[in-house]
């Protein structure tokens, strides 16, 4: 069976910790990464949570870079900024992980209500997606400005006729929902 677009991050979340069990920078970030082909379907409704994303992972994959050795478990960064006393400036790479986990949940809820809600439009689903993740933690510029946005999410049926050209992408969309959540689960317990 040929792979779907949702493949590459399947494939990538089976490196994603380390024999130990702990969350490894690089491949969580590839994972990240690798579905934003996916949200680029979405066309300009998705534009503000591709930036996010990749702004995120930009600076969390620089500061990796500095230094793969000490940076290869994604929580030391936390752990050093937290010692430093920055972790809660909105630059630090703990604010890049907090903000990141919280745009794929995003994108988690969202695939989620595409599976779970075949009548609803892509517009709906983005809607509720982000009642249910983002709007709580944006202000009143950043919710209209994603209300604005998902008024030019694309047609349900062309969307899916897009991501659909090869492989069982309602198969694999379902196995994306179901095996990413805990590492996202397993970031929000670590900052908390």
């Amino acid at each position: 069976m040929e792979g779907t677009v949702f493949t590459p991050s399947l494939e990538g979340m089976q490196h994603i910790r380390s024999p130990q069990g702990e969350m490894l920078t690089k491949p969580f970030l590839d994972v990240c990464k690798l579905i934003l082909p996916v949200i680029d379907k979405f066309g300009t409704a998705m534009a503000l949570v591709k930036r996010d994303i990749g702004r995120n992972t930009s600076r969390l994959e620089k500061k990796y870079q500095s230094d793969p050795f000490r940076y290869n478990f994604l929580y030391n960064m936390v752990k050093e900024e937290y010692e430093c006393k920055s972790a809660k400036g909105s630059t630090s790479c703990t604010n890049g992980i907090l903000w990141l986990t919280r745009a794929m949940d995003f994108i988690v809820e969202l695939f989620h209500n595409l599976l779970a809600h075949p009548d609803w439009s892509v517009t709906d689903a983005c809607t509720d997606a982000y009642g249910k993740t983002l709007r709580k933690f944006h202000g009143w510029i950043a919710s209209s400005s994603f209300t604005v946005a998902m008024k030019l999410a694309p047609d349900r049926k062309k969307f899916m006729e897009v991501i659909t050209c090869k492989g069982d992408v309602r198969a694999d969309m379902e196995k994306f929902c179901l095996t990413f959540p805990p590492y996202l689960e397993e970031n929000h317990k670590f900052l908390a």
